[in-house]
């Protein structure tokens, strides 16, 4: 009888410090998430220095919790896995050299993850890959389209050039005067409103995969600056889904058009902003008339970030033969293309 493969996944890239156990790729044992939001939401953002205090606090209850909750001992465990980039540098090394440490006192391998790679395995905790597959990344600090032809391959053949539409949402909010993180609230209020003021959608050129929010949220500002020296009023409701309707729609008919020049089988979508409602709805609308393309979207507990995704990915990285010896360090620009081989 084949012995399951225990992966556990640390991840620390940004203001979350999560430990994770996975079984055969696929099952969660344990998804522990000690979050930050309350400590950043008074700045409006993540302020990197608290993040890695933070982290430095919270891993060794967060692994000790995880271990507990999947009722396993280090010596069960095949690898430990790692976020080593993309990510704030000083957070990244708590979680590295945590995995570092494990690694070497327990002699396992230590298995490096790619944070979107993360992300985008994430889905095969709801169901099995299937490839060639395309997976949407929107989140943060990354917009992407990444196409992959098999386990572990990753090219990337759309990216954003400016702001990604995470960042997007959390300028707009603030223009809104909505609290940290923005994506959220602007997402609740868009609901109410209705797409009535016309803003840009960046195309780019014509054929182009890539994305750009960073005009469309310019736009959103100059609309309540002219309005607020004309002394008018703007429903912030019609604002909110007027700006959502713009990043959705460009967002979805990329998405659409790579998955036909691709003919691809499946849609994943990745990443913090794919628990947006707004996206999520008119994905599936846009995705449930073609028989041919499956649309996965993970819960919304696996959209944000978390060490489950990491350990899904780490373990595919496992079988792959993907090893890191003790000089692995962390790296913040991280290319997920680098993985390819």
């Amino acid at each position: 009888m084949k012995k399951e493969l225990l992966v556990l996944g640390i991840e620390t890239s940004c203001d979350e410090t999560a430990v994770a156990i996975i079984k055969n790729g696929r099952e969660i044992a344990a998804n522990v998430v000690a979050s930050q939001i309350e400590s950043h939401k008074r700045f409006g953002g993540v302020v990197p220095e608290i993040a890695s205090r933070h982290h430095v606090e919270q891993i060794t209850l967060v692994i000790e919790e995880a271990m507990k909750q999947a009722n396993v001992t280090f010596s069960d465990l095949d690898a430990i896995a790692v976020t080593e980039g993309p990510g704030l540098v000083g957070a990244l090394l708590i979680g590295v050299n945590a995995a570092k440490a494990l690694a070497f006192a327990h002699n396992k391998p230590l298995v490096p993850v790619h944070h979107i790679a993360g992300h985008i395995y994430a889905n095969r905790l709801v169901t099995e890959l299937k490839f060639p597959l395309l997976a949407l990344v929107v989140s943060g600090g990354h917009t992407e389209l990444v196409y992959m032809k098999e386990h572990g391959h990753f090219e990337v053949i759309g990216e954003t050039r400016d702001d990604a539409a995470g960042e997007a949402y959390d300028k707009v909010a603030r223009t809104l005067n909505m609290p940290y993180p923005g994506g959220p609230h602007v997402d609740r209020l868009a609901q109410e409103g209705s797409p009535t003021i016309d803003l840009p959608r960046a195309w780019l050129e014509e054929g182009s995969y890539d994305f750009s929010f960073s005009g469309l949220k310019s736009a959103v500002i100059n609309t309540v600056h002219n309005a607020e020296q004309r002394g008018e009023s703007i429903a912030p409701e019609d604002l909110a889904a007027s700006f959502q309707a713009s990043v959705i729609e460009v967002l979805v008919k990329k998405t659409e058009r790579a998955a036909a020049e691709y003919g691809v089988g499946q849609v994943l979508v990745a990443g913090g902003v794919a628990a947006n409602k707004g996206l999520r709805m008119a994905l599936e609308k846009a995705f449930s008339a073609n028989s041919q393309i499956e649309l996965v979207i993970p819960p919304l507990s696996l959209c944000t970030d978390n060490a489950a995704m990491i350990a899904a990915a780490g373990s595919v990285m496992f079988e792959k033969g993907i090893r890191a010896d003790l000089s692995l360090n962390a790296i913040p620009g991280l290319d997920i293309e680098l993985y390819n081989n």
